[in-house]
């Protein structure tokens, strides 16, 4: 079995959570690392048990309890924010994953409950402690707790961040090469120098960024 397959098929046999305990970026890079030797399959504790067992019987590896350094099985927890505390900060929604957090800056944030994986990003990033976790289920745990439709849902949502994570970066270079560009033109009357010399090197400093702009643009 090709590198490859082995880590698509590690990947669609992890829970998709993409909460990082594994101690990889997401699910994929996890089982990317699985695939070639570089992580041990007890690193995911939302998947829990089962999970190691899933992952067992992919790579031929024999199971092993759950290493607690990246966390212990325990039931789905799901964010809830006390709106009456939220600042509208916006970071809980850069953190989250699957954009299950929705709001504006400086206007109340809320959690759609039926998107969140309870991947637990969004607590270190609020600055008010207005986010708490939720238990779904005391008596179920791992995969017990958490759907193979829910695992497809939040992986079909993560690539659509990430989708739009890279769509608005490509926006805001644009944007800011727009910005230098326009500066470029006008340089004297968009800066308080007079001094010619320092105009012109201002100049070739501006035409530099904008070179490795374009070429990081590929164009």
């Amino acid at each position: 079995m090709s590198t490859e397959l082995l880590a698509a098929l590690l990947n669609d046999a992890l829970p998709q959570t993409q909460c990082t305990r594994c101690g990889y970026p997401d699910c994929a890079g996890y089982a990317q690392a699985l695939a070639v030797g570089e992580a041990d399959i007890n690193q995911c504790p939302p998947g829990g048990e089962q999970g190691v067992a899933r992952l067992a019987a992919l790579t031929g590896r024999p199971a092993a309890p759950l290493n607690p350094v990246n966390g212990l099985e325990g039931p789905l927890r799901l964010a809830v924010i006390d709106e009456d505390w939220c600042i509208g900060c916006t970071l809980c929604i850069k953190a989250c994953p699957t954009d299950a957090i929705i709001g504006a800056n400086k206007r109340m944030h809320t959690v759609v409950e039926v998107w969140c994986t309870g991947c637990e990003l969004c607590i270190p990033v609020c600055p008010v402690d207005c986010i708490a976790l939720r238990v779904v289920d005391n008596n179920a745990s791992g995969w017990a707790a958490w759907s193979p439709e829910q695992a497809q849902q939040a992986r079909q949502r993560y690539a659509a961040h990430q989708t739009r994570v890279a769509r608005e970066a490509i926006e805001h270079q644009a944007r800011k090469t727009e910005e230098a560009q326009a500066k470029l033109a006008d340089l004297a009357g968009h800066s308080k120098i007079t001094d010619a010399q320092v105009l012109e090197r201002k100049k070739a400093f501006i035409e530099a960024a904008l070179a490795k702009a374009r070429a990081r643009q590929g164009g």
